[in-house]
Formats: structure tokens, sequence, C-alpha cells
């Protein structure tokens, strides 16, 4: 016998587990039945595609055994089982990337945390709520030794040799006092009807009867074991649409949305999508798990395929289940499929339909799916070409003019009728930007703007370019305003003096100083060029990577009937021009959410202002 310790961070899950984590424990059940499908799974796999398997005796099955006299649950499957390595490698560590994230994440609320656990894939753990101590007797398919591994949920765990009659794995546990509930029958029917109905395996319950006197072991099926994508949407209840979720996801909550679709005609397949409430823990992550599974004929293929949906549907879980493909292809093959490419292509399509419909017909849910998935989204915008259109009509965004989210399409039908553009402005910050000076003309005329606060969307922007026959234009580009181009010149005239010397102040920092007609109350703004990235997409391009110093530089716009150069043309106070220019350079930094380079300056600047005003 070896011992061995635990991964830290099993440790520290272990103990959240016992002491303080879960009010749902019947969740314990559900997983273990889960893995054991899955082990069935993969040695179903094998005996199909694999000639070292084909031959081997197998009868896909899953025993639950009641052992009321020891207070023992004992959890069985006929499946691939596992090796001495395996063991160590699946239940000692946790192999997922983020590990420490998750545990960092852990709220103490035991409905969160419970969704969070399952998505981690560290289900098995949460036997230990209700046992004190567990052991795993398990042999591999095609291995001749057997092996048990022994915890009691402290920071270690042994692993010893033994003897199995067969492969598979068998999981005892002890049950602590206050968990004897599930040595109940209607306990363990109750929660497989609930979670594994619909697992396309069979599912026995061993139990101890008494018969004329006489105690007896009886077996029955307690599970349908027919796969519940594979019926008609007659035959399946809302209910067991929502617990078929909770099995193949391991969340805690219902899915938001169900998507059930079957195909019949040249091309025959069978789908089961799931939106979830809430954003699995790593989707943000490069190293994400894919979400759906995929079959063929009911035979079990793969659960990491990340080519069945396209990255920006990733938080999407379900079933593809496709009937004309080989059970033995390669995974080089099946990223290559035209069958599987075309499933893709409709399967894209049908959800982004069905996220429109939810729009349409329910706003405030399809606003809870929004505020979780929305950035996500918007990334599709980048690599979407076939259903951009459709992807288009899912998009909200923040306004200048409400303080409900907005879509292009109402935007554009809300339009005053002489407008043509749809107005946006980029930052970090969304109550800056509606009070950006930027935004003073377009509010003086009515015109609505989008307030475009996510980080992504200086990037997808300019993929967007255009909504059906309206152009999108930042309110910060130079070119954007409608001049009268006679007052503008007289304005240039009369401040001919004072945008010299302010070009020549600001030379090294600003591209160019212009008056223009866009502001109302502040004296100056920052915009730019038509071809030069915007500030937010500068600091965008450099958290990338991918932009090189020097930055570049914007335009100072200043406003021609502000009191400021009313004042300095009144008392001819040119020699003050160097100070104003930088003060309102810095000012117009700072309404803009950026830095300025010399904070002593500026305060200097302005506390001799203060002074020589009072």
């Amino acid at each position: 016998m070896s011992k061995y310790e635990f991964q830290t961070e099993v440790s520290q899950l272990l103990d959240l587990m016992i002491h303080s984590l879960y009010s749902n424990k019947e969740i314990f059940l559900r997983e273990l039945v889960s893995n054991a499908s899955d082990a069935l799974d993969k040695l179903n796999y094998l005996t199909l595609t694999d000639d070292k398997f084909k031959d081997l005796s197998y009868e896909p099955r899953i025993d639950i055994k009641i052992d009321k006299e020891n207070k023992k649950l004992i959890i069985s499957d006929t499946g691939i089982g596992m090796s001495k390595d395996d063991l160590q490698k699946n239940l000692g560590t946790i192999a997922k990337s983020g590990t420490k994230s998750f545990i960092e994440k852990l709220s103490g609320d035991a409905k969160k945390d419970s969704s969070l656990i399952g998505q981690f894939g560290v289900g098995f753990y949460a036997a230990f709520m209700v046992a004190d101590k567990i052991e795993v007797l398990t042999q591999k398919a095609g291995a001749k030794t057997a092996h048990t591994w022994i915890s009691k949920g402290g920071n270690d765990y042994e692993i010893k040799d033994a003897t199995k009659e067969s492969h598979g794995t068998e999981i005892t546990l002890h049950l602590r006092e206050e968990a004897t509930e599930f040595l109940e029958e209607y306990r363990i029917k109750n929660i497989i009807e609930k979670y594994s109905n619909h697992i396309p395996f069979p599912i026995f319950l061993e139990k101890e009867e008494e018969k004329e006197g006489k105690k007896e072991q009886v077996i029955e099926q307690i599970n349908k074991a027919s796969a519940l994508w594979r019926l008609s949407k007659s035959q399946i209840s809302d209910e067991e649409y929502k617990d078929f979720y909770k099995t193949i996801s391991h969340d805690s909550e219902d899915p938001l949305l169900y998507i059930h679709t079957k195909a019949e005609g040249t091309l025959e397949y069978t789908t089961l999508f799931y939106i979830p409430k809430t954003a699995p823990f790593d989707l943000f992550r490069v190293d994400y798990q894919s979400g759906i599974k995929l079959y063929v004929k009911r035979v079990f293929i793969s659960d990491d395929d990340k080519e069945l949906l396209p990255t920006y549907l990733r938080f999407v879980k379900g079933i593809v289940d496709v009937e004309d493909l080989p059970l033995n292809v390669s995974r080089e093959i099946l990223q290559q499929n035209v069958i599987l490419s075309k499933v893709k292509k409709a399967s894209v399509k049908k959800i982004l339909t069905e996220l429109k419909k939810l729009k349409e017909k329910d706003f405030d849910t399809y606003l809870t799916f929004y505020n979780v998935f929305g950035k996500v989204l918007k990334e599709g915008v980048m690599s979407e070409f076939e259903h951009k259109d459709l992807l288009l009509d899912l998009l909200l965004f923040k306004s200048s003019k409400r303080d409900t989210l907005v879509d292009f399409k109402t935007y554009v039908d809300e339009m005053p009728e002489n407008q043509k553009e749809i107005f946006y402005i980029t930052g970090e910050d969304a109550n800056m930007l509606k009070n950006s000076p930027l935004l003073e003309s377009f509010n003086d005329k009515g015109i609505e703007v989008l307030l475009m606060d996510d980080e992504v969307d200086t990037i997808i922007v300019p993929n967007i370019q255009q909504y059906k026959e309206s152009t999108l234009k930042a309110v910060n580009a130079a070119d954007v305003e409608d001049n009268d181009e006679e007052k503008l010149k007289a304005d240039e005239e009369k401040l001919a003096e004072v945008l010299v010397k302010m070009k020549e102040s600001l030379k090294d920092e600003v591209k160019d100083v212009k008056v223009t007609q866009r502001l109302k109350t502040s004296p100056a703004v920052l915009v730019y060029d038509k071809d030069d990235p915007d500030f937010a997409m500068q600091q965008m391009l450099k958290q990338m990577g991918q932009m090189e110093l020097p930055p570049v530089k914007p335009i100072l716009e200043i406003n021609p009937d502000h009191q400021i150069f009313n004042t300095i043309l009144e008392k001819k106070s040119f020699q003050k021009i160097d100070d104003v220019a930088h003060t309102l350079l810095d000012l117009a930094k700072l309404s803009e959410g950026m830095k300025i380079e010399d904070p002593n300056a500026f305060s200097k600047r302005i506390y001799d202002m203060i002074g020589k005003t009072l």
C-alpha cells in the first residue's frame, strides 16, 4: 500500500465540501452516476472502433447497491476503469487549469459554489459531503491488475493493489450518520429520476427485501435508459429537459433556454443545445472546455471538440448526434468533415435565430442572457460572415438618450428622417462617455449616440462598419460634423492668432488645433483623424501588444464662442495662451479618461489661475 498527499487545491476543496459548502447534498449521486456514464461511453466507443477491445466482454450498466446494515452505498459501472496513474491523476489532483482562480471564486454561497464545482469537473469530491470514507476499486479495460483508492477526506489518500473480476469501477461510500437518508430506496429512485433518467445506459438498484420471512436481494432498473435527445419533443417534459441539462452540464441551475432540433433528409442529425443562466468559470480562458458532446448514432465520440460550434458560442452546452459518420473517425477528419461543417452551419443559424426570438418575445429574459454573454457574442462580429446580419440584430448597447440597452434596429427605426448614420462613442466608462463634450452638439440636436464601453467594442466596430443602409460613425472623428462653412471661416479668421500660438505651444503633443462647431458649453475637446485609432483603440492595441510608441497624436478642437477665447481677444492676453493651451489640453484629456503627462505642472497652472482670479 502506498500513501499520497492530495494536491493543495484538492485539500482546500475537500475542507469546503465537508464543513461549509453544499446544502444540496443529493448532487453527489448525480455526479458519480454521470462519471460512470462517461466511463461507459468511452469503453463503448473503443469496443466499436479499436481492434484491441472488439472481443472484450462488455455489458454496459450502472449498479447502485444499498447496504443499510453497514451504512454503505455502492455505485459501480462496467466502464473503462482506471489504472494506478489514472487514480492519481483523476482523484488526487485537479488537472483542469485555473484551479486557483476557482478556489478564489468560491463565495460561501452554496447555490453559486455548487455550480462552480460541477463546472470544474470535480464532482467526485462531492461524495465527501455524505461519506467520511470512500473506497474506489477499479480495473482498467484490457489490464490484468486492479487497484483500490482509499481516503477519509483529509490531506492524503492510499492506493493498494487489489483483485477484481472484470474491468470497471466500484465506489463504496461509508455514509456519515447525518446522511443515512441516502440508504432509503425512495430517495435513490427520486434522485435518479430527477437527474439521470435519460442517461443512455441502464441503472439498476440492488436492495434487500423480506419475502416470506427471508431476506432476498432484489434488483430493478430505475431509469429509462433512453437517449433523451433522440426522443420527439412531444415525449419530453419541460422538467426532463431541465434535469437532463443539469446532468450534462453539472450546473445546479435551470438553463435559460433549450433548443431541440431533429433534421431529416439528405443530412440526418439531432441537436439539443442549452443556454446557461450563468457563465462557466473558463468563459474567457483560451483553454476553455467545450460544452458540446458529439455522438454518432447514439455512440459517444468526443466531448472536447471545439470545432462543433464557433468560439463566440462557447457558452452553449449540449449534444450533437450525427447519423452519417463512421464511428472510428479521427480527430483530424472530424475538423475537416463536410457533414459536420454543414451541421455546424445549421446549428449556428438555429441558435442565433432562437436567441433573436427570445429577444423579441421576452426582452427581460434576453437581457439576463446578454448581461452574462453579450461580450462573448460580440466576438462573433469579427469571425461570423454568413450569419453576421443575424448576429448584429442580437447586439445591445448603452445610449445617450435612454436608460435601457438598445439594439441597432430600434436605433435606426427611431432616427430623425434626415439622419443617415449611426453615431457612437467608445471608452471605458459609460457615465463618462455620456457626459463627454463630444456629445454636446448631438444632444443639442436630439441625436442619439451609442455608448460603447466594453473593451471589445473598439475592435468590433471597424468590423461592423454598417447596419443595413446606415453607416456607423464615431463622434470623435474629425469629419463627423456638418459645418456651417461661412461661420467656420469667420471663426477661423477671428481666432487666427490664437490658433497659431496654440499650435506652436502644443506642436509636440497634438497633430493640429482647429475651431469646431460641435461644442456648446465646453471650451475644447480631443478628436482623431479618420485613419487614426482613437484613445480607446490605442489602449486596446497596447494591451494586445500591437502598438508601438509613440502614440497617435490627437487633434485639439476649440469652441470659438467660449468665454475663454472671447476674453483673450477682448483683453489681447496672447502672452497667456501657452498656459491656456496646455491647461485646455489636459482638461480635454481628463474628460476622455486619459492620463496627463505632468500632473504637477497642470496643478500649478490651475492654482495660478485661481490666485489671479481671486
